[in-house]
């Protein structure tokens, strides 16, 4: 019956037009968001990844089931295992498949730690889904931040621009102010809807009733350092890696000048030209500028937003102390 079901559903899809237009809404089942959760802390300190399985259905990604990724054993990078992995996640979904749940593959899910989930080989294996599942997302998850109060989740894919800029793996500075690519030009943000079954929204009526409210003081904590050192510490990391990376620039630039200068003084005088000098080293990717730089600007709006809310408190504390 399901494997009917299945190659109908296989018939209609391929009768279906193919529209590679990126999703408008990632609407995920809460049950994907408690499992996601679930997952991401458990876990903790480390981070972890999953797949995520459901339908595409016009500009709307459906999420409806997801499972995590085995914890590779330490220090494993040979090929049998990378093979384990993927044997993993094909007999997952042949089994959700036999028992007639959703298993095609729409994206997946990473923790990070206070937003530092940018770098290149996280662009990589979004790069590897998107060329074979163009509506496919991640979603990323950051348990530090959620304590914080509010759910901090977002899915995000690569743009159209970064994708074909990335196949050329031309990351000279040239190339970049030709296209005009901008480190606000790596991803974009998909907006996301929890969407709950019938039998959960029930449920939780049921349980609003009995779920004795308590008063959860921990919010009104005024004290805001933790959260702003944490920023504050990768932020100053990262700065210091721009000022690397501007500074292996700049050298680069200095002989490629005194190259050409060599190479110009030689041509007037008449000599020969010693070849070792010629040889101009080629220049530095500028990928690594682009991430840290997106990075930057991600600590310095969790800051901002932060600071926003503990200054709202503290007017708050203020007004209530002086009545």
């Amino acid at each position: 019956m399901s494997s009917s079901a299945g190659q109908n559903f296989s018939n209609i899809m391929e009768g279906a037009p193919n529209d590679d237009s990126p999703p408008s809404v990632v609407q995920l089942d809460g049950l994907v968001v408690l499992k996601i959760i679930k997952h991401c802390k458990e876990n903790l300190p480390e981070l972890v990844t999953g797949q995520l399985l459901g339908l595409d259905i016009g500009p709307i990604l459906e999420v409806t089931n997801c499972f995590p990724f085995p914890k590779p054993p330490e220090e494993s990078e040979q090929p049998e295992e990378t093979d384990s992995g993927a044997e993993y996640q094909i007999e997952m979904m042949r089994c959700l498949r036999e028992v007639n749940v959703d298993n095609n593959t729409v994206g997946w899910y990473t923790s990070t730690f206070l937003g530092s989930f940018l770098n290149e080989a996280m662009i990589e294996t979004q790069i590897n889904y998107q060329m074979t599942i163009p509506k496919c997302v991640v979603v990323i998850f950051d348990p530090l931040k959620t304590k914080q109060g509010s759910l901090s989740l977002k899915a995000c894919r690569l743009t159209d621009s970064f994708m074909e800029f990335y196949r050329e793996q031309n990351w000279t500075q040239e190339s970049l102010n030709k296209s005009g690519l901008s480190f606000n030009d790596i991803f974009q943000e998909i907006p996301i809807q929890i969407h709950n079954t019938l039998m959960g929204s029930a449920l939780l009526w049921e349980l609003e009733d009995s779920i004795s409210l308590t008063a959860d003081f921990d919010k009104l904590d005024l004290s805001t350092n933790p959260f702003l050192e944490k920023n504050l510490e990768f932020l100053i990391e990262y700065i210091d890696d721009l000022a690397a990376e501007q500074n292996k620039f700049q050298y680069w630039q200095r002989n490629a000048e005194k190259q050409a200068l060599i190479h110009k003084k030689s041509l007037e005088e008449g000599t020969e030209e010693d070849e070792n000098a010629l040889k101009q080293t080629p220049p530095p990717s500028r990928l690594d500028s682009l991430l840290i730089t997106n990075q930057i600007n991600s600590y310095c709006k969790q800051i901002n937003q932060f600071s926003s809310l503990s200054f709202s408190k503290l007017f708050l504390f203020n007004s209530l102390n002086k009545e």
